[in-house]
């Protein structure tokens, strides 16, 4: 299953971003906590390269506590300000204070020449991990069109959050090549990338073991079957059966099965779960991190394709 997706409008949201660079004193990056790694466009390195920079690992309330705390201190060990925030639940004022931190000499600056200096911040990140809604959140109200799919937003999007501080709501950003295809399907679990560029079948059997590595006993219990060694489409049959999607004559509903599965782990519903661990000395640096530095999160092989 080759995944690849850059529309035209993210070439264009890609130029218009660095276009207004030159006005921006703080970059706020947002990753999903479940998948920290996967999450981050590499591309944004050398694009925001001496912007000051905080990375919020968002939907943190989806997210292993515990993971998130590992990946938390990984990024902070590699120099590189990271806090963790749900745009959903959380409060306005916590990313505020992240904000304001991540600014502090720019203001500082400003104050010495006698001035109150308004802080414009950009926010960045892949498409689907809430943007819109921190956006909205730290506004008190629904300034940022916001939806569970990608490319909602298309353009920039300036908004005052206080008299000090002005936010720029940015496109979500691929990157044009997903050349580590691991990356790429965990993106599409989240709905980073359109689910109809994709065979969904595949792709929720991929989540689906996935998912049993980490949480086992929470994916059979909400799923409804026993045997967590299943693979392929033995698993999508013991889903369908286990939950009642079945047509007549007993058939399996596998495109609801997919739509299902897929929701209900974007929603949480299937409890906290973190799906990759930072580890040592693997092929790639992660984005942001020091160039001596040679580490990636762990990858584990599932069956099937990569």
């Amino acid at each position: 299953m080759d995944i690849n997706w850059y529309p035209g409008h993210m070439a264009k949201a890609k130029r218009l971003l660095a276009d207004q660079l030159s006005r921006v004193d703080v970059v706020v990056e947002l990753c999903d906590a479940r998948l920290p790694y996967s999450s981050r466009n590499p591309d944004l390195d050398k694009l925001l390269a001496g912007k000051k920079r905080v990375l919020l690992l968002n939907k943190a309330d989806l997210a292993d506590p515990a993971a998130t705390s590992a990946w938390l201190n990984y990024f902070r060990a590699q120099g590189i300000d990271a806090a963790p925030y749900s745009a959903s639940t959380g409060k306005a004022k916590d990313a505020l204070a992240v904000i304001d931190r991540a600014a502090k000499e720019a203001v500082e600056r400003a104050a010495q020449k006698g001035i109150r200096k308004t802080v414009k911040a950009m926010v960045v990140g892949v498409p689907n991990v809430g943007k819109s809604t921190f956006t909205n959140k730290l506004h008190g109200g629904n300034i940022a069109k916001t939806g569970d799919r990608p490319g909602v937003t298309r353009a920039n999007q300036w908004v005052r959050i206080t008299p000090y501080l002005d936010l720029l709501d940015t496109p979500g950003l691929l990157w044009p090549r997903l050349d580590d295809q691991l990356a790429a399907r965990r993106l599409c679990y989240i709905g980073t990338v359109k689910d109809d560029v994709v065979d969904l079948a595949m792709l929720t059997i991929h989540l689906l073991q996935d998912m049993l590595k980490v949480q086992p006993q929470a994916v059979m219990t909400r799923f409804r079957f026993d045997n967590p060694d299943l693979r392929g489409e033995e698993l999508l049959e013991a889903v369908c059966k286990g939950r009642g999607f079945l047509m007549k004559g007993g058939v399996c509903d596998y495109d609801r099965c997919c739509a299902v599965v897929l929701d209900e782990f974007r929603a949480g519903k299937l409890g906290r779960m973190t799906l990759e661990m930072p580890v040592k000395k693997a092929r790639l640096t992660i984005p942001g991190a020091k160039k001596d530095d040679e580490s990636k999160p762990q990858e584990e092989n599932s069956d099937g394709e990569n």
